[in-house]
């Protein structure tokens, strides 16, 4: 796939998106223990980043299916960009500057996530595009792996305000890299020939969601993920690190299995990239309820090699999930909707996991642990399954037998 030079260039940018994106939350942290800013100035900060993705994500879809996908990449990237140097400015200076800036970084990343997923279907022939998805998600996990490394040995040398303004640089790799689209591709957008007849925002955007419920599969699989990000990486992201000091007595198992995951995902999306499951909308279910042995694990005082291996296993199965999800939305869905769709997928899944990660703190001390992480190996496990039970989730498509190309 990265010897296509088109699909290259779209990569290096969703690479570098990506990568900008993982690196803030990090490089902030890094301004905490620096006494730059304190834990309570960085939780307003990554929320006024959650706000700007989440208002940001339904206009990026409607833009890119109206105007041009590789134009809507490229203003969204700048937005970005231009939050870098406003955080740096106000580091230690105005913490308004800074939450603003912070909802300006988080639009630019709302707002390119769908274009991003359309372009793909632009970029690439129908046949090739789960190898490209394998390929995209294998960057961000890749990213994952490194990102803190690099980022640690570049803080030896260089000050968190120039660590900031190196992630608007990313961003503006971001936004200048993808190329454009190539004449007659299947995701082209349809627009109306006169801007006068061009319905309302609102109204493009309900016929997005009205385009999503003609695919049974595509909102019984979505309610399944957004319930298993919101409680199965709720209990990574709040219990692991609570068992891994609590029960075990060390930050090696809360490392040790983060790691893990992602190297499982990692070998996944190799995987996955040649793999094509007779019934995949049914293989692909499976490989999310397997996040499910993740806090499953958490819940016995097993041995650590047992927490790690669950979460091998997990990282295994959201990838052998991930890449056919996107490869089915992107066939099955109308090109001139598909970033609409993409956006639903963004704003309920991804938006909607920092109301998981502020409830679960909150339900252990009420509850207990053991009765939270219950409920989240319960609800990783059985909404999947309840997916799978929609006569259509079987493919991914509302044809018993998908071929290449969007339903009638």
């Amino acid at each position: 796939m990265l010897r296509d030079t088109a699909f290259l260039r779209l990569w290096s940018g969703a690479t570098a998106s990506g990568l900008a994106t993982w690196a803030l939350p990090f490089v902030l942290g890094l301004a905490v223990l620096d006494r730059a800013l304190s834990p309570a100035a960085l939780g307003l900060l990554l929320a006024a980043r959650t706000i700007g993705f989440l208002a940001a994500v339904p206009v990026g879809g409607v833009l890119a299916d109206r105007h041009s996908r590789r134009g809507v990449v490229l203003w969204s990237g700048l937005v970005a960009a231009a939050s870098a140097p406003l955080l740096a400015a106000g580091l230690g200076r105005s913490l308004p500057l800074m939450a603003f800036a912070a909802a300006l970084a988080g639009a630019g990343q709302g707002a390119c996530r769908p274009a991003f997923q359309a372009l793909t279907a632009e970029v690439v022939d129908a046949g090739r595009r789960q190898q490209a998805n394998a390929a995209m998600t294998l960057s961000v996990r890749v990213s994952t792996l490194a990102g803190p490394a690099l980022t640690a040995l570049l803080a030896v040398v260089l000050s968190t305000g120039a660590l900031l303004l190196g992630i608007g640089v990313l961003w503006l790799a971001a936004a200048f890299v993808p190329g454009r689209r190539t004449p007659g591709t299947q995701g082209t957008p349809v627009a109306p020939a006169n801007a006068h007849e061009r319905p309302s925002f609102l109204a493009e955007f309900a016929d997005g969601v009205r385009e999503a419920r003609r695919h049974p599969w595509f909102l019984a699989t979505l309610a399944a993920l957004t319930a298993v990000i919101a409680t199965g990486y709720s209990a990574t992201g709040v219990a692991l690190p609570l068992v891994s000091r609590d029960r075990y007595d060390t930050g090696v198992v809360l490392a040790a299995a983060t790691t893990a995951y992602t190297a499982g995902a990692l070998a996944a999306a190799l995987l996955i990239a040649r793999w094509r499951p007779p019934s995949q909308g049914w293989a692909a279910l499976a490989g999310l309820a397997a996040y499910g042995f993740a806090p499953l694990s958490l819940l016995f005082p097993v041995h650590p090699t047992a927490v790690i291996a669950a979460y091998a296993i997990a990282g295994v199965g959201i990838e052998l999930f991930n890449v056919p999800w996107f490869t089915a939305t992107q066939r099955e869905v109308a090109p001139d909707k598909l970033a609409r769709v993409s956006s639903l997928d963004f704003m309920l899944s991804y938006g909607l996991a920092p109301v998981g990660l502020a409830l679960i703190a909150p339900a252990i001390d009420t509850f207990g642990p053991r009765a939270v992480l219950t409920v989240c190996a319960l609800t990783c496990f059985g909404a999947p399954t309840a997916a799978a039970l929609v006569p259509s989730a079987r493919h991914f498509s509302r044809r018993r037998s998908p071929t290449e190309g969007p339903t009638a």
